[in-house]
């Protein structure tokens, strides 16, 4: 039976003190000006829209890119469930716009509303469609802006 190369005890010593007086450092070392857990999670917060669906309510939405931006339907959507949206889809119009719209297919004009207000700045119309299993379209415009998010990697 062969062992690996052997570390002399003395040695051996050594390398367990020093371990240990590292992993201590870590946890005892004074953090200075770094910022904190809660700091960090309340910029996150910060970054992202205030929430204007009640907890009770469940409208169901797809935002569609009408902006020909790249990504834009997929921000618009984090934006739209940070606002307490339920995204279901989320893809490209097939027309171009410069203003955002939400489009009321099922349910209140209220629920349009809403959205505008998320929006910020769109304009709501009413056009039934039953056919769609949700209740709003959103076509996000080029002049819409998303909030700052934070870094994801």
């Amino acid at each position: 039976m062969e062992r690996g190369p052997m570390i002399p005890r003395r040695l051996r010593g050594w390398l367990v003190i020093a371990v240990l007086l590292t992993g201590t450092g870590v946890f005892v070392w004074p953090r200075g000006s770094e910022p904190t857990v809660g700091t960090e999670v309340t910029a996150m917060a910060a970054s992202t829209l205030p929430r204007v669906v009640p907890e009770s309510l469940r409208i169901r939405v797809e935002v569609l890119n009408g902006a020909g931006t790249r990504g834009l339907a997929r921000r618009a959507t984090r934006a739209m469930r940070d606002a307490g949206f339920d995204v279901v889809a989320s893809g490209n119009a097939p027309e171009r716009t410069d203003s955002s719209i939400v489009l009321v297919r099922s349910g209140p004009m209220a629920w349009g509303e809403l959205a505008a207000r998320a929006l910020t700045g769109a304009r709501v119309e009413l056009r039934p469609d039953t056919s769609r299993y949700l209740n709003l379209t959103i076509i996000v415009g080029a002049r819409w802006r998303p909030p700052p998010e934070a870094f994801d990697p």
